[in-house]
């Protein structure tokens, strides 16, 4: 008897073998913004000293210098949210002027905090996947680490059209996502 005791007890220390490719580990519930992890900074610059003018063509010197943070797709194998920081140039034309900024918007639209790729992902997980909009927000952190409000997500789709309100076909937009963020390509 006191071996079958003393192998159960063996049996209770050694560790269970694993299937797959490794342990689960659950996401932690965030409750505040400032608790997610810090985010991966990705550096790039847009910066000339002379950019043609857009309206007379003549070549207008840079004035000032910003920066624009811009939040994307985060990096999944180290589990951290990644943010842009683009450094880029407003010029001045003194013959015409008019003051400019550098073009961004191949990265993302004016005035916005988030990339094309983000918008198209979130608008895709609720229109296409006809997620709720708290739940398409917290799948975007879960699958992609970006963290988007849902109020955010709710205007993105509201500024395309009604949630799943078919009006032009396959479309489930009236503007559609493509046409509405300015994106190539079709189906």
């Amino acid at each position: 008897m006191k071996s079958t005791s003393s192998s159960s007890s063996k049996s209770k220390d050694k560790p269970h073998s694993k299937l797959g490719p490794g342990e689960y580990k659950p996401d932690i519930a965030f409750r505040r913004i400032e608790d997610l992890p810090k985010p991966k900074i990705i550096k790039e610059t847009r910066t000339k000293p002379e950019r043609p003018c857009l309206r007379c063509g003549k070549p207008a010197s840079r004035e000032h210098i910003y920066l624009r943070r811009l939040h994307d797709v985060g990096d999944l194998v180290s589990g951290h949210p990644q943010e842009l920081h683009i450094t880029y140039s407003q010029h001045h034309c003194k013959a015409c002027d008019k003051y400019f900024s550098t073009d961004l918007t191949d990265v993302a639209p004016p005035g916005s905090h988030y990339t094309h790729r983000v918008i198209a992902l979130a608008l895709r997980v609720v229109v296409e996947d006809g997620l709720a909009y708290r739940n398409a927000s917290w799948q975007l952190w879960r699958d992609h680490r970006v963290f988007v409000p849902f109020a955010t997500i709710q205007n993105w789709v509201e500024a395309g059209g009604k949630k799943g309100e078919r009006t032009l076909g396959k479309r489930l937009s009236g503007v559609g996502t493509r046409r509405l963020f300015g994106l190539s390509g079709g189906r």
